[in-house]
């Protein structure tokens, strides 16, 4: 099979979906009218309220939802056979992420920025407030975890990779300081320089690996147990800092880098057209993989491939900071949609890059130890390609960015004059795949702030009031709601592997989507001019219950036989609370529809308070 027919047929569909359905939404479901004033101007503080260029925020929002799992999740289900993640991918992201990302960014922005917990208070009730609250604290704790164990696995004992991420920052802040206080507007420029800068970051990372630069590589060879305590720390100062200086200028550059790797990867797909060894249905359909152990295609293959085609993860970035920034309305568009469809392609490349290794060299890398060694045995390019790009070894090497890094790398010394190049692109592509992850981790640090924020807030501030200023107090809660946030999601982090984690991710994650589509159902039924509009939020939501419930009731079985005390108790427990939550959630929005389909309330035919008069 030809690789490059896959990605032929994802950007067809993807142009046709963003040329009619997206304008569909846009001109008939939401009404999107730039008269409207948005709460980045209303609300403008400096801090989280920041009217922003469209293209940057294009590139905060899409490096804030394209985390690992448009690459990690490919890679994994890669297992089943490149078919079936394949079809989920493509039809899921034009008719579901993208849809589900667009309804509730244009709802979030038409209510003060507010996020999906107060959105689902004041359009379906209290107890669905209280309910989305609880979920949403369950399933980004459990996301932050899950997508934070990839990138520990990548960067562990890495120091070239170590590197090139540390350089980052400082090129986030020169960016952010510049686009904003030195040069304000001059977006061009400042891209230019952070730009220059990331890929100096990744040249030099080969030397100072090598011991050639004025640093001994071993100061930044940090094992897994450092990597686990300095990500919450980092995500905790990220939170804590205004958005302006670090978060959005750092997601702007490394949103160049994913879109560029991606469309690299794309047009190396296209010259080299590597033939896709892994075949289109594998023997482990039926739960017997080595990569997934326990997990039959369906419904796991949709629960491990969740960011590529819908992400639940991706409405707390729609209800989260990116309607603080939004300019104008019809920036929601491109912004929404648009970036969601850039996830689906990148999704796509990933799945090619996994599937073009030899079955053998695939699971080699992505099975535990144990198992990996018999296929390591198999393999016929393992140790070559092991050699190549530089490692001590490849075998066990589980999490699916580094499998995801040799098939890349693969693709790429396929091209002419390419294969002695093969270590800088591994090398390359560990550090693109961990800024996707680090830009995912602040960002869902930052919403979960917001979520703390709404909860302790009532608690807290009568006591900071009476020993701070206004401003204290408002700093006191952003430093106290981050601490809670990171030590939660920083807990699972050391009590997981990869084979535990990333599934109860993409359940709660699912979960997750599954209720904001429910809140998007409701939301179309109050305001589009016809209720039958209610139906492109609706359809999807059927099919993402029904597959998030299965798969969840499917493996708390197995996380209470085959994890330890107390771990198993812990993750069993938080699924069987994220599976109770959204049922409760979908019930009451279900009894919110009859109401409004009845009639039993009148609906509102317009954004009421935010429209221009």
């Amino acid at each position: 099979m030809d690789s490059m027919l896959l990605i032929v047929v994802a950007l067809a569909v993807f142009a046709l979906a963003y040329r009619f359905y997206a304008n569909f939404l846009a001109a008939k479901v939401a009404m999107l009218n730039d008269l409207n004033i948005t709460p980045a101007h209303r609300l403008k503080d400096g801090v989280d309220y920041v009217p922003t260029n469209k293209w940057v925020l294009f590139g905060h929002h899409f490096a804030a939802i394209a985390g690992p799992g448009p690459l990690i999740g490919p890679v994994l289900a890669s297992q089943f056979g490149y078919l079936p993640g394949f079809l989920w991918i493509v039809i899921g992201a034009a008719i579901a992420g993208a849809v589900h990302d667009f309804v509730v960014l244009v709802a979030s922005v038409r209510n003060d920025g507010l996020s999906l917990a107060n959105l689902s208070h004041t359009y379906i009730g209290r107890l669905a407030g209280i309910a989305t609250s609880l979920a949403t604290l369950f399933i980004i704790t459990t996301a932050l975890a899950g997508v934070s164990i990839a990138v520990v696995n990548a960067l562990s004992e890495s120091p070239w990779g170590v590197f090139t991420i540390i350089v980052t920052i400082p090129a986030a802040i020169i960016t952010g300081q510049w686009m904003y206080r030195i040069r304000p507007g001059k977006v061009a420029e400042a891209s230019l320089i952070g730009i220059a800068i990331v890929i100096l970051g990744v040249l030099l990372g080969h030397p100072f690996q090598e011991g050639k630069l004025f640093l001994d590589p071993k100061l930044l060879t940090w094992d897994q147990t450092t990597l686990k305590l300095l990500l919450p720390t980092y995500a905790f100062i990220a939170s804590v800092l205004p958005v302006w200086l670090l978060m959005c200028p750092r997601d702007y550059l490394s949103s160049y880098m994913k879109a560029g790797v991606a469309i690299l990867l794309g047009v190396g797909v296209i010259l080299a057209n590597p033939p896709l060894q892994m075949p289109a249905l594998t023997p482990y359909i039926n739960g017997t993989g080595p990569v997934l152990p326990g997990q039959k295609v369906w419904p796991f293959v949709c629960i491990t491939i969740m960011c590529g085609a819908i992400s639940g993860f991706h409405s707390l970035i729609a209800s989260g900071t990116t309607p603080k920034m939004i300019y104008r309305e019809s920036d929601i568009k491109p912004i929404a949609y648009g970036a969601m469809l850039l996830e689906g392609f990148v999704a796509v490349v990933a799945l090619i890059a996994a599937c073009a290794l030899h079955p053998d060299t695939y699971f080699a890398i992505n099975a535990k130890k144990e198992l990996a060694a018999q296929f390591a045995a198999n393999s016929p390019d393992l140790l070559q390609l092991t050699k190549e790009v530089g490692e001590q070894t490849l075998v066990g090497r589980t999490g699916g960015a580094v499998s995801l890094a040799v098939g890349m790398t693969h693709i790429f010394r396929m091209l002419p004059g390419m294969q002695t190049l093969a270590a800088y692109w591994y090398h390359f592509a560990i550090m693109f795949e961990a800024l996707f992850i680090l830009t995912l981790v602040e960002t869902g640090t930052r919403v979960a702030r917001f979520i703390f924020q709404e909860t302790i807030t009532p608690i807290v501030k009568p006591t900071l009031e009476k020993a701070f200023s206004e401003n204290g107090v408002r700093w006191g809660l952003n430093i106290i709601a981050s601490a809670l946030s990171c030590i939660a999601w920083g807990y699972l982090l050391f009590t997981n592997d990869i084979s535990t984690i990333w599934p109860m991710f993409g359940i709660a994650n699912q979960l997750l989507a599954a209720i904001g589509l429910a809140f998007g159902t409701t939301y179309i039924l109050t305001h589009a001019s016809k209720k039958i509009y209610a139906l492109c939020t609706f359809l999807p939501l059927c099919w993402v219950f029904a597959t998030t419930m299965a798969a969840g009731v499917m493996s708390i079985p197995r996380f209470w036989t085959t994890l330890p005390a107390p771990s198993n108790f812990i993750n069993a427990a938080m699924t069987v609370c994220m599976l109770a939550l959204t049922v409760v959630i979908v019930i009451a929005s279900a009894w919110r529809w009859w109401e409004l389909l009845t009639e039993k309330v009148v609906p509102a035919f317009a954004p009421s308070h935010q429209e221009a008069k």
